[in-house]
This record gives C-alpha cells, sequence and structure tokens, in this order.
C-alpha cells in the first residue's frame, strides 16, 4: 500500500477533522495500518506474538496520543501527549529494527506458508 491510495481511502469523517490538517497525525494513521499488515505476517509465528503485540500496541498510540495532545489547552499538558507519542514512535523504530530481518526473510520465503 502507498500513501496516496491509503489516503484516498480514509473516511471523511476523518479528512474533515481539524486534526486532519496536522502531516504528523496522517503519517501516524498510515504507520498504524501498515504496521498492522506486519503485525498479521509476524503473528502467524508463535514466537513473535509478544513482538507483534508490541509494535501493534506502539504504532497505534502515536496517531492516539497525537489526539489526545491536540484536544488539550495547550501548554504542558498538551506536549506531554506530544511527547508520548515521539516516544511511541522511537518504539516503533526500535521494534521494526529488531524484527526487520524476520519481515525480510518472510518475503523471499512465500511457499512456507508465512
Amino acid at each position: 500500500m502507498n500513501y496516496s491510495k491509503w489516503e484516498a481511502s480514509v473516511p471523511s469523517e476523518i479528512k474533515g477533522d481539524a486534526l486532519w490538517r496536522m502531516e504528523v497525525y496522517r503519517h501516524a494513521l498510515f504507520l498504524g495500518d501498515l504496521s498492522w499488515h506486519d503485525v498479521l505476517k509476524v503473528g502467524k509465528h508463535r514466537q513473535m506474538w509478544s513482538v507483534s503485540d508490541q509494535l501493534y500496541r506502539a504504532s497505534g498510540s502515536i496517531s492516539v496520543n497525537i489526539v489526545e495532545g491536540y484536544s488539550r489547552g495547550g501548554g504542558r499538558d498538551r506536549a506531554k501527549f506530544y511527547e508520548y507519542s515521539l516516544g511511541s514512535a522511537r518504539e516503533c523504530r526500535d521494534w521494526f529494527s529488531k524484527y526487520g530481518m524476520f519481515l525480510a526473510w518472510m518475503s523471499f520465503n512465500i511457499d512456507s506458508n508465512c
């Protein structure tokens, strides 16, 4: 899935929200959807269940914390949620680096029922 196709599929209720103007929010939603596909692939292997669960929770919390922060009055409270979002983004990066080799291996072993 590429970003343009994904963006075209986003419901108008989400695009109509003022939050949609934030590029970081749009990219966080896109990452959440991309992560879901990887989680489904990796989750087929029992030894990777905890990793895939953690990645999905971290990728989902990026956009959720942006929403929460945006909805705050501002100042420290808003910044706190944006910092949570940044922490989740870094956590995703780390999880992807940990099992990126596994995903690459799965791509080359299509016949292994992955």
